[in-house]
Formats: C-alpha cells, structure tokens, sequence
C-alpha cells in the first residue's frame, strides 16, 4: 500500500511538472505530431508484406509489449478504477478504431487523400473537448482553427484529384473516434503522466489484439522485405506508443484545443514523407499551404480561451 501511495505521489509530481513547462509542452506536442505524420506511408510500406488485419492487430501487440515493459520494469501500480472508462476510450480510439479505419482506408486511398482525415483532425478535436472538458477557446482561436483547417482541406483535396473514394467513409469514422480518444487521453494526461495513459490503453487491449493477430496471421499473406518490417516497427513503436507519449505530455502541459491545432502541420508533413518514402509528387501549392497553416498556427497559440 505504502509503493502503491508513493508511486500515485510520484505520478502527481510528474503531471504537476509537465503542466509547469508550456514550452516543453508544446515541443513535446509537436514531436508527436512529427511521429504521427509518418504513419501513412509507414502504414503503406506495412501493406506491402501485411494484410490490413494482420499490420493493425501486430502493431498493437507490438506496441503492447513495449508499453507493458516499461510500465513492469518501473512497477507503476494500476489506474484507479475511476480512469478504465476513459483509458477504454483510448483504447477503442487511438489504439484499435483509428489505426484499422484508416489502413483499410490505405488500401484503396493514396496518403494525400487520406491526409484529409489529419486536416480535419485538429478542429474534431477541439470539438469533442469543449464537449467532454468544457473548454471554451476564444474567438480568435476558432477563427483561425477553422482558417488552417479550411487551408489544409483545400490542399489535401486539390492534391487528391478532387475526388471521393470509398475510403471516405473510414477517413471520416476514423476522425470521428480518434478525436475521441485524443480528447479522453488528454483528459486523463492531466491526472496521471501520459505513457501511462497509451500505455495502459495498450495493455487493456491485449485480450483483443492478441487472438486477432494470431487469427489473421494465418489467414492474409505475409512477406516479410525491408519496407514492410520498418513499416512494420515505426506504426507499433514511433506512432502507436513514443508518438503518443509526447504528443499526451504535450496535450497535458498546453492544453487540448492548442496542442490539436499543432497537426494542422502534419498533412503536409505526412505529404513531404510521401514524396521522400514513396515517389509521390507534390504541386507548387504546397509551400503556400504550409505559410498559411504556419501563420494559423501562431495565431492559435497565442489565442486565450
């Protein structure tokens, strides 16, 4: 009992300080979202030896495994029960409903069209979080929310040809349930560190990731290249555990509404790696973009709710 109430102590020190530092916050924020701007065409790299199946339920455990080590080797004791319901969110969210929807979304969408979901993403975010925490940015900010968002849209659709695919239905399930879980996680960032947060998420869907790993394992082809392992390791190391400790520590010290509006950037990171990773082209728009959301940016950052 005594570990239990020091580790709990230790835990509220931990927030207490990342809440202290704004700017480490936001620079914690931003590495997240420079993880996460990766996912696409690691995700895409991963569907050339892995079935969408197979590629999502292997990560999990992946990340799992890592998460679940740290959180033994540190013996940091269970959340207290009042926390599963929203650790349950971010499982269902973060570490299962966005990271199928958008892979079965990759199999027939390209990574400019399905950075649609990530342009959207921010202002979802902020959306669910006045609903579920009650904040209430100022005008200023949704001005420019809606600005960078508007901004991102135009490009990632101008960049995709203009046209609807079927994979819009799992880009727009898949923002739905993410923001969810972003909002959720960082909810719970405020009362306890944030590896924690992804961490027990991670380890509550064992029971779930496990059987279906197994299970799809035998059922969709694998080949096994130098594109689908890294693939393969980024999504289950960079973007489904690191990623998401920076990017709750970061919700955490600056707050939910600021930190979402730091992704209006990750389109068009996700579409530079694209070219870089991928031989994707780019048009001339894209620096224009990129001002515009910088300037969408700065101006969310000094907005005061």
């Amino acid at each position: 009992m005594r570990a239990q109430s020091s580790a709990t102590t230790a835990s509220r020190i931990a927030v207490a300080t990342e809440r202290e530092r704004p700017g480490l916050g936001t620079l914690q924020a931003a590495l997240g979202v420079i993880a996460f701007s990766l996912t696409f065409p690691a995700t895409a790299w991963g569907l050339e030896g892995f079935g969408p199946w197979s590629l999502v339920a292997v990560r999990s455990v992946l990340a799992a495994v890592i998460a679940g080590g740290a959180l033994l080797a540190l013996r940091v004791p269970l959340p207290a029960r009042r926390h599963w319901f929203g650790l349950a969110v971010v499982a269902a969210g973060v570490v299962v409903g966005f990271p199928l929807l958008t892979t079965l979304a990759l199999e027939t969408s390209t990574t400019a069209h399905a950075a649609v979901v990530v342009g959207l993403l921010p202002l979802t975010t902020a959306l669910f979080s006045a609903l579920r925490v009650g904040t209430r940015p100022s005008r200023t900010f949704w001005a420019a929310a809606l600005a960078g968002a508007a901004a991102v849209l135009a490009f990632t659709v101008q960049q995709s040809g203009g046209a609807l695919s079927t994979a819009d239905v799992y880009l727009f399930a898949a923002l739905l349930v993410c923001a969810a879980g972003y909002t959720e996680g960082g909810r719970l960032a405020r009362v306890m560190p944030g590896w924690h947060v992804i961490g027990w998420a991670l380890v509550l869907c064992l029971p779930l990731t496990v059987p279906v790993a197994a299970f799809a394992l035998t059922r969709e082809p694998v080949q096994l290249t130098a594109h689908s392992v890294t693939g393969l390791l980024w999504v289950a190391a960079g973007s489904q555990f690191l990623g998401l400790v920076v990017w709750y520590r970061g919700m955490a010290a600056v707050g939910i509404p600021k930190a979402s509006q730091l992704q209006l950037a990750q389109p068009l990171l996700t579409l530079v790696w694209s070219v870089l990773l991928l031989g994707e082209h780019l048009t001339v728009a894209a620096p224009l973009t990129a001002a515009a959301v910088l300037v969408c940016i700065a101006v969310t950052q000094r907005a005061r709710g």
